[in-house]
């Protein structure tokens, strides 16, 4: 291709962006000092556009579920801007706290604590999620209670939350300009150095939508099976009668709001936490009533790391949760009908068995994916002082 003279016209005329070789990377001078001096990156970018995923995640049901936009697709220039701008304390007012302090890598890119401390010492009203497989939620909309529409939205929200990050959109930019490394980073990812809120909101969504997590047991065995009912030949028996338990609409009945093999709900629900309300979840965004009490499912992928659980980490072990569907939910008018009996607002209980019990709590572990908390693409970039 690079002696095709019409390629060779396209990569003089056209945008830096548009002149790749044959294995789609693109020509750039060595990355300048003022990169590499801070930063731990190659002239190459990391892969972060075309993973090698196992065949099942071509189902339709997942595939569904992507939120990426059209207009922000991921690039590996663009990720690994996103990337250094995720773990970049210069993001906040104090140059204390980074989008990492709160989801670390070694968590699924969660809490480990309660709630997660600000810049200032504050802490933040709900416990911080996962962001692993992020990009596989339908309806596309972010933070426990969804007020953001999108998650291009949510990247620059925890960066102007007054907790938080406490900076405002114009203070960002100027501090962004200030740093020698970010000029060329914007050119690779967007072709041309120019910083704008608008770019950092495109490159944080992108690293964050590239954080697919594909490399679980869970994953190993659901390659060698035509379905999720088949016993997995890697699980132990625990692990497959727990895989059962999970699926089963007789038995855990979990599969009815942890939906595909992304294990995702489809929709912020009420889960009998509290008999009152006690936060208003997407109540609060959408100012109806019914509503309150509703708040996101998030993924189970990870779900061995990402304690403390629930919106308020009042849960701090997977064996907590289960005992809370099995027998712990409370009526609320907003419960959601699948964790109610038929025709009622009383609340099903499962009455599993304690080998039913921690057989559920071995398979959620099955989803643990060490490959992805240990990849260094997802590491921290800046260099040692």
């Amino acid at each position: 291709m690079k002696n095709n003279k019409w390629f060779l016209l396209l990569c003089i005329f056209a945008l830096p962006l548009a002149c790749a070789d044959e294995n789609n990377e693109t020509d750039f001078d060595e990355l300048p000092f003022e990169v590499t001096s801070v930063l731990d990156l190659d002239n190459t970018a990391a892969n972060y556009s075309d993973i090698n995923m196992p065949n099942f995640f071509d189902d339709n049901d997942i595939v569904d579920e992507d939120n990426t936009p059209a207009n922000n697709a991921t690039t590996d220039w663009g990720a690994t801007l996103g990337r250094v701008l995720f773990y970049d304390e210069v993001l906040s007012a104090n140059n204390t706290i980074s989008c990492s302090s709160c989801h670390l890598q070694a968590n699924a890119f969660s809490d480990p604590d309660q709630f997660s401390t600000g810049f200032e010492g504050g802490l933040t009203g709900r416990n911080s999620m996962g962001l692993s497989n992020a990009k596989y939620y339908e309806n596309g909309r972010f933070f426990w209670d969804e007020r953001a529409s999108t998650l291009e939205e949510q990247t620059l929200m925890p960066i102007q939350d007054l907790v938080e990050m406490g900076l405002t959109l114009d203070e960002m930019i100027a501090k962004l300009n200030m740093q020698d490394y970010y000029p060329p980073l914007f050119e690779r990812a967007f072709g041309d150095a120019t910083i704008t809120s608008d770019r950092v909101s495109l490159a944080l969504s992108q690293f964050v939508r590239s954080m697919v997590s594909y490399q679980s047991k869970y994953d190993e065995g659901r390659s060698q099976v035509n379905n999720t009912g088949q016993d997995f030949p890697n699980f132990t028996a625990q692990e497959n009668l727990g895989k059962e338990v999970f699926l089963s609409a007789n038995l855990g009945r979990c599969a009815g709001c942890h939906q595909t093999d992304l294990f995702v709900g489809d929709r912020a629900f009420n889960n009998g936490l509290d008999a009152i309300t006690t936060d208003q979840g997407l109540g609060a965004v959408t100012g109806n009533p019914n509503d309150d009490g509703k708040f996101k499912v998030p993924s189970l992928r990870n779900i061995e790391v990402t304690g403390p659980y629930m919106h308020d980490g009042r849960f701090s072990t997977l064996e907590e949760v289960v005992e809370h569907y099995d027998s712990g939910v409370q009526a609320h008018p907003n419960l959601d009908n699948r964790l109610e009996l038929p025709n009622s607002n009383t609340p099903r209980r499962l009455n599993l068995s304690d080998q039913e019990k921690a057989a559920l709590v071995a398979f959620m572990r099955t989803l643990t994916d060490n490959a992805f908390m240990s990849d260094p693409k997802f590491s921290n970039p800046f260099r040692e002082n």
